[in-house]
């Protein structure tokens, strides 16, 4: 049985020996010089990337009048320098750490063309198209590319998948309405559960229009209620249209901020069914946007109650309640 066993050692140690030969990475071969991975480019000719991942996301990105844009959203803006510091690690993947010949390690190492992390297709400007399979991670900082249509995969520490995330919201600025609270004078919140007016006073408290003399107003929920509404945070940008199915004909909310320089409306139309996210258009943006179902129930299940400090209820007395006959 030690003999056995001694042996069955022998032979994984073995395996060891032979995975880490066959995939640890080494430099070209005698006479072949590193190149560039994806050929004599730079990064001003790339005009569109295509990225994927094996969650079914897709984003495209395009360059347009010298802005990068999401073509899919209406040409909703990328952030400025996002996009071109990928570039610039794109053009950089070289050649000069070799980790397998074969095709049959694609698989394993996630760069086959149906198992990989991201899949990143450009375009440059005279029309040429180049894939690149991103595949796993052997060590930290460390990825296996693919270029398609060749064998060779290499390993490069220049680019990560969390460099091409394949989420519009990895491109953008999210922060689809910010003003500044201070600047709001009144704000007025509707829904299916009535409307109510805020205003601000000589010292900058908040009022309720309407409030009874018995009733107390709960100051935190409406600060809380302004700083919603004043700084949304989008999911995803959808475009310029307005559809129907976004719901914004009959909102579900009405918010209406007002400054001293202008009047902003937010409209939040109905929940998606895949994900409960909802529609929100601002005055501020020709864009549609999504938020996600918690921003959107903050203004849509508002009701008066919650902007009420209501008073304790009274603990029964002894003897208050009639006993049973």
């Amino acid at each position: 049985m030690k003999k056995h066993n001694r042996i069955l050692a022998v032979v994984l140690a073995l395996q060891v020996v032979l995975i880490a030969v066959i995939f640890w990475p080494r430099p070209a071969a005698s006479g072949e010089e590193s190149s560039p991975l994806l050929g004599e480019i730079e990064a001003g000719d790339i005009v569109s990337l295509i990225i994927e991942d094996m969650d079914g996301n897709h984003l495209d990105l395009q360059r347009t009048t010298g802005k990068w844009v999401l073509p899919e959203a209406d040409d909703y803006p990328c952030r400025e320098d996002q996009v071109p510091e990928m570039l610039e690690k794109l053009i950089t993947l070289t050649t000069d750490r070799l980790v397998t010949r074969t095709e049959g390690s694609h698989k394993r190492l996630q760069v086959a063309s149906d198992d990989y992390l991201r899949r990143i297709e450009l375009e440059t400007a005279d029309g040429q198209n180049r894939v690149l399979y991103l595949g796993s991670s052997p060590t930290y900082g460390a990825t296996h590319i693919r270029l398609e249509g060749q064998d060779e995969t290499y390993l490069t520490n220049d680019l990560s998948v969390w460099d091409a995330n394949a989420t519009a919201t990895s491109w953008i600025d999210t922060n689809y309405l910010q003003v500044p609270q201070e600047d709001i004078a009144s704000l007025t919140l509707r829904n299916a559960n009535g409307e109510w007016t805020f205003e601000k006073d000589d010292e900058g408290n908040w009022l309720l229009v309407g409030l009874a003399q018995d009733e107390t107003l709960n100051t935190t929920a409406v600060d809380s209620l302004v700083r919603q509404a004043s700084s949304v945070t989008m999911l995803q940008p959808l475009g310029k249209d307005r559809e129907t199915a976004y719901g914004l004909d009959q909102p579900l909310a009405l918010v209406t901020l007002e400054t001293e320089e202008k009047t902003i409306t937010l409209h939040i139309g109905a929940a998606d069914p895949d994900d409960s996210s909802h529609v929100i258009k601002s005055s501020e943006s020709p864009y549609h946007v999504r938020i996600s179902e918690y921003s959107a129930n903050n203004l849509v299940d508002k009701t008066r109650d919650d902007f009420l400090t209501l008073p304790p209820t009274p603990t029964p007395e002894p003897g208050d309640e009639s006993d049973e006959s």
